[in-house]
């Protein structure tokens, strides 16, 4: 049997190869009254409701290459329809349930979305968004789908326009061609549009083929020894490029299966994780900070559990040990961006070969570290990481002048991460170039920082930012979220500094603590430093 190369012929060859064997298994609702699992999705039935939504996209006047949005939470719904409009031959694009107004207006209308699945939750975020554009004088109709993220049921579809079904898939990157019977998918056609928010600067729409999507799920596959056996609880949202990517794409191409439960819930995790008999979790730094806050698992028979997964931002190495240390699980960090789909680097499956503070090896790419010149750097020495695989990006959607200032001359991809290579080959992450703290002409990674506060006990979250400074150039300011379970209440301001004097010393100690109830984030999960300073959207 041939290799697959689109998600198409991915979902069909699975189909044939486990007809009746479970891939998205319902999770249960998370409160104390409902404990029990909903439904499954067999491979089977996931290839029989992908081609009834194709034939449903048809009937509306979709044509490949037109772009539908799904704006819901996670669920057996959600997972279908993301699968099935890529089946299609369709662009989908997950849109971000945290988006503020101004971005969701700026995404739907710069996305060219033709039809947007919505659930009671999200509607009116949606329709108050389209309204806005319509009053803005935006012409594109956008159909409003209402479905349910947990639903089996797939939803009705309206007819679309005929003459704005001319329209779509304008963009050469999108455009996949005609949709007649016997259209076929071919792998460099785009699947999906994902847009990241950057420091600064609006959104920006991610395209990735079916090939920069299979290469993923299959270096995923590989680099952690994953085969029809093994079992994913999905804690992070499908609007996520880890989450979709590593919790639903790679299970698909192994074969295995995936736990789709609402949302992260520390309360409930481990009960989820022993009740449906999960062999790796798939998690993010923060939710490591709130598994290490909470309770013992005891009472749950973890022992299928085989290694947790870390992505998206730098887990703190204090964190790293004492997770390890307490529940017994080792960790696996990664590295991966959206523009990446995800992982570009890992740490290995062997735990005697991972480096604690490391992201790893390049997973299934080329990866270095160049000087400001772009010379390559020796081993040790800092610079800025850049890339090169075929998990990487097609460019982003209209915009060719930054598509061609995301690579270097030529062909590797900016990363914008400061970090080195060792003498082994494995990298290391210092900071963002542009969120590099330069005081007194002194380069302080936030990074530093961020690990010292996060020793105290009493903060569960932390970000350092450099501010203007008359007399240094610029100045640190820490945002803390501080951890209210901590045994004496949450720490003030003057402990956090007192702790910081005796971790970092007096120049790297911040001036300011601020205290917030959350840091922002971008889509795949790293915190947006420099947006803690900027005035709140509206």
């Amino acid at each position: 049997m041939s290799t697959p190369t689109t998600l198409r012929a991915l979902i069909d060859t699975r189909a044939t190869q486990y007809p009746d064997k479970p891939f998205v298994l319902a999770g249960a609702a998370h409160d104390e009254e409902r404990t029990e699992a909903g439904a499954a999705v067999t491979f089977a039935m996931l290839q029989a409701q992908c081609r009834e939504l194709e034939a449903r996209f048809r009937q509306a006047g979709l044509r490949p290459g037109d772009i539908v949005s799904v704006y819901m939470g996670n669920g057996v719904q959600t997972a279908t329809l993301l699968l099935g409009a890529m089946y299609s031959g369709l662009v989908v694009h997950p849109l971000n349930l945290l988006c503020q107004p101004s971005q969701l207006r700026y995404i739907v209308e710069h996305s060219d979305t033709r039809m947007i699945f919505v659930c009671d939750e999200t509607h009116d975020a949606i329709a108050a968004a389209c309204a806005a554009l319509s009053e803005q004088g935006h012409a594109r109709s956008i159909a409003l789908v209402r479905t349910a993220p947990e639903a089996i049921d797939l939803p009705a579809l309206p007819q679309l326009e005929p003459a704005l079904a001319q329209t779509a898939g304008t963009d050469p990157a999108v455009a996949n061609g005609d949709w007649a019977p016997g259209h076929v998918v071919l792998p460099n056609d785009i699947a999906l549009l994902m847009y990241t928010s950057g420091t600064t600067g609006a959104p920006k729409g991610v395209l990735l083929s079916h090939r920069n999507l299979l290469a993923n799920a299959r270096n995923i596959s590989t680099e952690h020894r994953l085969g029809a056996d093994d079992r994913v609880l999905a804690s992070l949202p499908l609007y996520h490029i880890n989450g979709l990517v590593v919790t639903l794409l790679a299970p698909l191409y192994h074969g295995g299966s995936v736990v789709m439960t609402p949302r992260f819930s520390a309360r409930t995790f481990w009960r989820d994780v022993a009740r449906f008999g999960c062999t790796w979790i798939n998690v993010v730094p923060t939710i490591v900070a709130y598994l290490l806050g909470g309770d013992e698992p005891t009472g749950f028979d973890l022992s299928a559990l085989r290694f947790c997964r870390t992505a998206s931002a730098a887990l703190p190495s204090d964190h790293h040990r004492a997770f390890e240390a307490r529940f017994g699980i080792g960790i696996i960090e990664t590295m991966g961006m959206t523009e990446t789909a995800a992982p570009i680097f890992s740490n290995p499956y062997d735990p005697a070969l991972r480096r604690i503070g490391s992201i790893g090896l390049p997973s299934g790419a080329q990866a270095k570290v160049i000087d400001r010149e772009g010379r390559e750097c020796a081993p040790n020495a800092p610079g800025e990481i850049v890339l090169r695989g075929e998990q990487v990006m097609q460019g982003y959607y209209k915009r060719p002048e930054e598509t061609a200032k995301a690579f270097t001359a030529d062909g590797w991809l900016h990363t914008g991460d400061l970090g080195y290579r060792d003498e082994e080959g494995y990298f290391y992450i210092n900071g963002r170039a542009k969120e590099l703290i330069i005081k007194g002409g002194e380069n302080i990674a936030p990074r530093e920082i961020d690990e010292a506060l996060l020793r105290h006990p009493g903060v569960l979250d932390a970000a350092a930012v450099g501010v203007p400074d008359s007399m240094y150039g610029q100045e640190i300011v820490a945002f803390v979220v501080p951890r209210e379970t901590h045994w004496h209440g949450a720490p003030d301001a003057h402990e956090l500094r007192a702790h910081c004097l005796r971790e970092l010393g007096r120049y790297k100690t911040p001036k300011e603590i601020r205290f917030v109830s959350d840091l922002p984030r971008g889509p795949s999960g790293k915190v947006q430093r420099l947006k803690l300073l900027a005035p709140a959207p509206d």
